[in-house]
């Protein structure tokens, strides 16, 4: 189906000015004088999570009744930006924490469920993780090892899942896995797994180029028993919940793309006005001047690229084609902009005294997350060659 724009505005409201000013705010005052410390020590931030809870951003699009703050993914949107302007390691969090598990209990799960997770996610009590990727499967789900058998009134699973946000430091998550190996991508379902229950447990931890403080490590599942009522939505539908989820995954992760660039761009222009060779400042010279334009413009249209998709999302439509221009565009332009932002910078680029070496190595696993690069071409090729 066709996307129409004439019904999309991007002029922000006035509460979505003030929710942008208020985290905006907080970035500036609790993430971006600690984010190199953290990115250094590789310690999960907890305590700037607990206050992004108590402010309402660990539940941004889960309703009122579930310790939600009911917004919209445009609000989501604007969030993790400026979330990520400060630390898009911090945003990752931000992002994996709502989208991925809190978002799909929420919109797959029973009100059994609801009652029993959301809350506690929402509210930030809790810290959600979300089970797919294995070793041995990423954009291959059909390769899925984990497995989930029934046992009198409940199930159990063995397996392992790597790549996890919030592996170890998460209570929650939502696992996939194989209950019908015959139907391949339509086997698989999902479920509520938590670290209550024995043989769950986060393990190696892993040690990462960028994105350094966001807790990424393995999952692994030894015969753990999972009550019936924890499947989420009906047997051998978990793969097409996944798909669903990943969708306004990619809204996230294009806006986490946009913050990051944005950020590097402040900090090359920032530099470029006090930095000074031959007795003139190096935003002076043209050929900085047009580094910074081309930054500038890619960062404004993978903005917008990024609204739009937020905006179809709240609307109620297909926003599945916008999500992939977004992510895929976005997440290069981060990759492009935080390299010549280095390349402004000179020397100094190149050391962790300026924030621009941590903004680069972070920038590289936006195009690796939540559908490469390359995933987002297929979808994007597969939509239009349908239309």
């Amino acid at each position: 189906m066709e996307e129409t724009t004439a019904s999309l505005n991007f002029t922000l409201t006035d509460d979505q000015e003030a929710i942008r000013d208020q985290i905006r705010s907080f970035v500036e005052q609790e993430i971006k004088p600690v984010a190199l410390s953290f990115d250094e020590t590789q310690e999960f931030p907890l305590e700037i999570f607990k206050k992004l809870g108590d402010l309402g951003y660990l539940g941004i699009v889960i309703p009122d009744e579930y310790e939600g703050s009911s917004m919209g993914y445009m609000e989501y949107a604007l969030v993790v930006e400026e979330i990520a302007r400060g630390c898009p390691s911090i945003a990752l969090g931000v992002a994996a924490h709502n989208g991925l598990c809190t978002s799909h209990i929420y919109r797959f799960g029973s009100e059994t469920l609801r009652k029993k997770y959301v809350a506690d996610l929402a509210s930030g009590r809790a810290l959600g993780a979300w089970g797919l990727t294995e070793p041995n499967s990423g954009s291959d789900a059909g390769g899925m090892q984990t497995v989930a058998v029934r046992d009198g009134d409940g199930w159990i699973i063995n397996g392992s899942k790597n790549f996890i946000t919030h592996g170890n430091v998460g209570n929650t998550a939502v696992i996939m896995a194989v209950t019908d190996r015959e139907k391949k991508n339509r086997g698989i379902s999902a479920f509520v797994v938590d670290k209550s229950m024995p043989g769950f447990y986060g393990s190696k931890k892993e040690n990462k180029v960028g994105m350094r403080c966001s807790d990424t490590a393995s999952l692994t599942l030894e015969n753990v028993r999972v009550p019936a009522e924890n499947l989420i939505g009906n047997e051998n539908e978990g793969f097409i919940q996944a798909l669903q989820i990943l969708d306004g995954g990619r809204i996230s992760i294009a806006a986490l793309s946009v913050g990051l660039a944005q950020g590097a761009f402040e900090a090359a222009l920032k530099y470029a006005n006090e930095r000074h060779q031959f007795n003139k400042s190096l935003a002076s010279f043209q050929a900085i001047q047009f580094k910074l334009a081309q930054m500038s413009m890619n960062i404004d249209a993978a903005r917008l690229l990024t609204y739009k998709a937020a905006m179809l999302r709240d609307n109620g439509e297909d926003y599945s084609l916008a999500a992939s221009h977004a992510k895929l565009f976005a997440s290069e332009v981060a990759v492009q902009v935080s390299e010549e932002a280095i390349q402004i910078h000179g020397g100094y680029g190149y050391i962790k005294d300026y924030p621009v070496e941590k903004l680069w190595r972070d920038s590289k696993l936006l195009t690796i997350g939540e559908g490469t690069s390359e995933v987002q071409r297929i979808v994007i090729a597969r939509n239009i060659i349908a239309q």
